[in-house]
């Protein structure tokens, strides 16, 4: 069989970070074949202990953004410790971590003192609220999302704010710390100088909120709850059928008409209260029913069916199972298995599909310290032949 080399083979991170944002980033770097060393505390990555759910012992969490890494277990305080993670950190070609703001100082191990040894090292660091007045803050999503007003965007008008249900800011602070990543080995490889990296979750839910805060910046409005409905665009929300709801979007003129011809109400393509999408979202409450009332007469399969199949975007409203069911269907092949026998861990394959250089699955999320003895003698073999020359 033949191998094909990950985009980013060659490369080497020295991942200091633990529970979502960190991990999420150095797993999806991992997955393009960069080699991934997960330093860890002797008592692990916090989200070792998350649970349940639970497979074979092991939290689900955990499992869900530490493939294709190995764990080495090292306690700073250590002397001896300290200086293989300075090794590590010496050879490596970037490093991560999301430590409180300055927390790495009193290790030799922050950007300042290490990259007097390693120039070209790309330092990443993720914290919650950034390094200047939110220093001392946690960086734990929930709190981003209620600091940042995504709580108060979720939920019913007339009801409590609530939080996603995924912790989606670190997720996406991840991402961007990714993207950050990439571009600075762009950048180093065009002049040979690493730089610090930094990104934080409220800044990125900032920008991960996109049209709610420029309404805020640009618009000067401030948005608020609507449940499931859209503040520009209807109908962009699920809409009641004969035995349950539906997602129904027309996010143009042409979806619209389309909509309406199937629903049998080609009247209103031309009427002047829904002539284009500003009208459309302004008259809502009298296109609602009007909607409704036709949707009523048949079950949410048979209008997805037909729906789509005239071009109108819809869908199931499906629990988690159903989603993964759903891109099997669909061929996006999602699941894949990583190992053989007791120990495989099925996890959702990387989202990215390459035509040159596809991402690997190989290895499961390491036991703590699974390969602390191997990677403690190449750190000391290497730090021998440096002391030998």
């Amino acid at each position: 069989m033949t191998v094909t080399a990950g985009a980013l083979d060659g490369l080497l991170i020295a991942d200091f970070s633990r529970i979502l944002a960190g991990p999420y980033a150095t797993m999806l770097l991992a997955d393009l074949g960069a080699e991934v060393i997960k330093v860890e505390s002797p008592s692990g990555d916090d989200t070792r202990t998350w649970m349940p759910p639970v497979r074979d012992g092991v939290s689900t969490y955990y499992l869900g953004v530490n493939r294709n890494k190995r764990s080495l277990a090292l306690d700073l305080k250590n002397a001896e410790d300290l200086r293989l993670a300075q090794e590590l950190v010496s050879r490596a070609d970037i490093m991560i971590e999301n430590f409180k703001p300055g927390g790495l100082a009193r290790f030799g191990l922050d950007y300042d003192t290490v990259r007097t040894d390693n120039p070209g090292l790309i330092y990443t660091s993720i914290s919650g609220f950034g390094t200047a007045g939110g220093a001392s803050l946690p960086g734990y999503d929930l709190l981003v999302q209620a600091a940042s007003g995504l709580m108060s965007l979720t939920g019913d008008a007339d009801g409590p704010p609530y939080r996603a249900g995924i912790s989606v800011f670190d997720v996406m602070t991840g991402m961007h710390a990714a993207i950050g990543i990439l571009a600075a080995l762009n950048h180093r490889n065009a002049t040979g100088a690493g730089q610090h990296v930094e990104v934080n979750l409220l800044s990125s839910a900032l920008s991960g909120l996109v049209n709610h805060t420029s309404a805020h910046v640009a618009g000067e409005v401030v948005p608020h709850r609507m449940g499931n409905a859209h503040p520009s665009l209807f109908p962009y929300e699920p809409l009641p059928t004969a035995d349950k709801d539906l997602i129904v979007i027309a996010g143009n003129d042409g979806q619209f008409r389309r909509l309406c011809v199937e629903l049998g109400l080609d009247e209103l393509v031309d009427d002047p209260r829904f002539a284009g999408n500003e009208a459309r979202t302004r008259n809502r409450e009298q296109l609602r029913p009007l909607l409704v009332a036709k949707l009523a007469q048949r079950p949410a399969d048979d209008w997805f069916r037909r729906l789509s199949a005239a071009g109108v975007p819809c869908g199931p409203i499906n629990h988690v199972d159903g989603g993964v069911a759903l891109a099997a269907d669909l061929g996006l092949d999602p699941v894949v298995t990583l190992g053989s026998g007791p120990g495989s861990v099925p996890m959702i394959r990387n989202p990215i599909t390459f035509s040159g250089t596809p991402p690997r699955h190989d290895l499961p999320p390491p036991a703590l310290d699974q390969h602390g003895e191997e990677l403690r003698a190449w750190l000391a073999a290497d730090k021998e032949r440096e002391t030998d020359r």
